[in-house]
């Protein structure tokens, strides 16, 4: 979709943003389209996660469990073991044996022509899984050192969402356009990571703004063996039996058959600095800006960005980045919670939830299927934070929850279910109850005073 077309889209939200916003936005667009990167960029291809060294294994089966994802390939290079986990979309007959076939929405890529889970084709649009997890236990890297500086995410150093992996037509030519605009990419000489500083990629430097970084290739991503990532490796017989553990967990109640993939990654930014890390990102890729709400109760905003070239969510997420309105060191004069704030002044600038879309519909005895995935989850150990929210009644609506941050990675992970047709990220209300939720949760502990020394 071109600048002219990106104009006329209709704003969604409610937050006013600054004239400043408003006059580069629409430059950024222009620029995008005269400098030949519009021509370039595609969608997103992958996910890239980084992990303690030792928590590989754990992270993929809590991945099989709660997610569609599944080991396709690993590699090792000089620095880490790398884990490519795929996608594989569920088609509607599928669903039809749970005796309720799927109500369609606008998110839906399930049809009686979609890919069924064995056919490769259905690997060419969703978004892969990558985890990266370092060789050595003393390793460290940019993204240690500024875990190494917020209280609680200091005590797993190499635990990451680092960012996202897109496709682009000529990738010299895109990293040329963007150094040209003043953007910094990665070397060998500025971080300790081969696979960040492989050929096949390039990637920018952590952006100061959100904490993540943005990586383009021109491969399609169907065959990492001719990327030579390193020495392949297969799993041994232990570890295939624990995933295998988790995967037939998921498999029993049918929940392989609910999750359909990827919908949005949530960045927890500063007030001070959303604008500009919504305009940041909008220059590094084809996304647009869809509108804005602002969350009174929770004094913080969500603001959504999405790629316009696709049909659905699954095959390019959506980028959300949620800021404060009131900065901390003004929230004392008005008395509001500041939950948002507080999560990047613990944990840092970065990814807060990745999302995932939940299948539209109920059960025989009208258990929406949210409600039905959560209760399974809960059986197998799984935590959430409260309850699923939202009603999904005789009209569009949308039911939410968030799990308790991964041990692992430390995301959390949403579920969402889109009824009746609903067209949307959230709704107030759900926002503002989860954003509690997650507050209670990810609060600093008190701290027992030490031991007073002369």
């Amino acid at each position: 979709m071109h600048t002219s077309d990106l104009k006329k889209i209709e704003r969604k939200g409610d937050k006013k943003n600054s004239p400043f916003f408003e006059e580069f936005l629409s430059r950024i667009y222009d620029r995008r389209e005269s400098s030949g990167l519009h021509d370039l960029l595609g969608p997103m291809r992958a996910v890239l996660v980084q992990v303690q060294t030792g928590d590989a294994l754990s992270y993929l089966a809590e991945l099989y469990l709660m997610t569609p994802y599944r080991f396709h390939a690993g590699y090792a290079n000089k620095t880490h073991r790398i884990y490519i986990l795929r996608n594989h979309p569920v088609i509607a007959s599928e669903h039809s044996e749970r005796g309720n076939p799927p109500t369609p929405h606008r998110n839906k890529i399930a049809s009686s022509a979609s890919p069924s889970r064995n056919d490769t084709r259905a690997h060419t649009y969703l978004p892969d899984y990558i985890v990266l997890e370092p060789l050595s236990h003393s390793y460290r890297d940019r993204f240690s050192s500024l875990n190494s500086i917020y209280p609680k995410s200091e005590a797993k150093l190499n635990a990451k969402y680092m960012g996202e992996i897109y496709r682009v037509n000529n990738l010299n030519e895109t990293q040329k356009i963007l150094e040209g605009q003043q953007f910094r990419f990665l070397n060998i000489s500025t971080i300790n990571n081969h696979f960040l500083c492989h050929p096949s990629f390039a990637f920018t430097k952590i952006s100061y703004y959100t904490g993540n970084i943005v990586g383009y290739t021109e491969s399609d991503l169907k065959d990492y063996g001719a990327l030579e990532l390193g020495t392949p490796f297969t799993l041994d017989a232990e570890a295939r039996k624990t995933l295998e553990k988790a995967d037939a967990v998921q498999k029993h109640f049918g929940l392989h058959n609910l999750i359909h993939g990827i919908d949005h990654l949530a960045t927890r930014v500063l007030a001070n600095e959303r604008e500009d890390a919504i305009l940041e990102f909008l220059s590094l890729s084809n996304y647009y800006f869809w509108g804005a709400y602002t969350i009174e109760d929770m004094n913080s905003s969500t603001n959504i960005c999405r790629n316009p070239d696709i049909k659905t969510e699954l095959h390019s997420p959506a980028k959300v980045f949620t800021a404060n309105n009131v900065p901390y060191y003004a929230n004392s004069i008005v008395g509001l919670p500041s939950p948002t704030e507080d999560f990047v002044r613990n944990y840092g600038k970065r990814m807060h939830h990745i999302a995932y879309e939940v299948e539209d519909g109920a059960t025989e005895d009208g258990t929406k299927y949210i409600d039905f995935l959560v209760d399974k989850l809960i059986a197998a150990d799984v935590h959430f934070l409260e309850q699923v929210i939202g009603e999904c009644r005789d009209f569009p609506d949308l039911k939410q929850i968030f799990s308790k941050s991964s041990h692992y990675s430390t995301l959390v992970t949403e579920y969402v279910q889109r009824c009746e047709g609903f067209d949307g990220f959230f709704t107030k209300s759900n926002v503002a109850y989860l954003t509690h939720a997650a507050g209670q949760d990810e609060a600093l502990n008190p701290v027992a005073p030490g031991p007073v020394h002369d």
